[in-house]
Parts: C-alpha cells; structure tokens; sequence
C-alpha cells in the first residue's frame, strides 16, 4: 500500500482517481492547488504524487518544480494534464516527472503507472 498525493482542481477526478487507488489498497491524499500540494507533500511525505498539469495559480510545473528544488523531495511524481503536445509532455519529463498521463486516461492505467513508478528507486 502506498500513500498518494493527488493534485488537481477537478473534484469528479479526483473522486474517481480516489476510488480507483483505493480499490487498489492505497492511501489517498488530496489537494486542489499547488500551495496545499507543497504544504501536504511537506506534511504527509507521499509515496507518490499525481499532479495536474494546469491547476488555478500556480501551475503542475511551478509545483513540481518546487517539490524537487524547494522542499528537496526525490518522490515520484506522474503528471495528469490535459496537455498533451510533444513540447507538454516533454517539457514535463525533463522538469523531473518521472511518468506523463495525457487526460482522458483510464483509472487503471493510472494505477499500473503508479505501480511501475514506485518500483524504479527514487
């Protein structure tokens, strides 16, 4: 079992993101900004997070930015945007995610990916 952050602004999404990992036996967080991301990944130290892409204020790549450079966290981090050209999800890869879920995605999906990442040392 595993604790995940799931970061996003959508409440249905994170709803189904929620039941699906739960079905999985994870523990699940969540957040809807990139401010409560940061403050909770600080808190709660998360096995794994997901982050949107495009949230309200701060973006998936502002949060994932200051995970690795602010707070120092190694963890494993998928992001889930609806962004899905080359330059995105690219973009995403190199800025230090170590999986990139274009939306609309399939729940399970999302959970194998999270199996996988959390098998790759951090």
């Amino acid at each position: 079992m595993a604790r995940v952050l799931v970061v996003d602004d959508d409440e249905l999404l994170v709803e189904l993101v929620t039941f699906t990992l739960e079905s999985h036996g994870h523990e699940v967080l969540a957040a809807e900004d990139g401010t409560e991301a940061i403050e909770i990944a600080t808190r709660e130290k998360p096995d794994v997070v997901v982050l949107d892409g495009m949230m309200p204020g701060a973006d998936g790549l502002d949060v994932l930015r200051q995970l690795r450079r602010e707070a120092g966290m190694t963890l494993p981090v998928i992001m889930l945007s609806a962004r899905k050209q080359e330059r995105d999800v690219v973009g995403g890869l190199a800025e230090g995610a170590n999986d990139y879920l274009v939306k609309p995605f399939m729940p399970e999906e999302l959970a194998v990916r999270i199996q996988k990442v959390l098998r790759v040392p951090a």
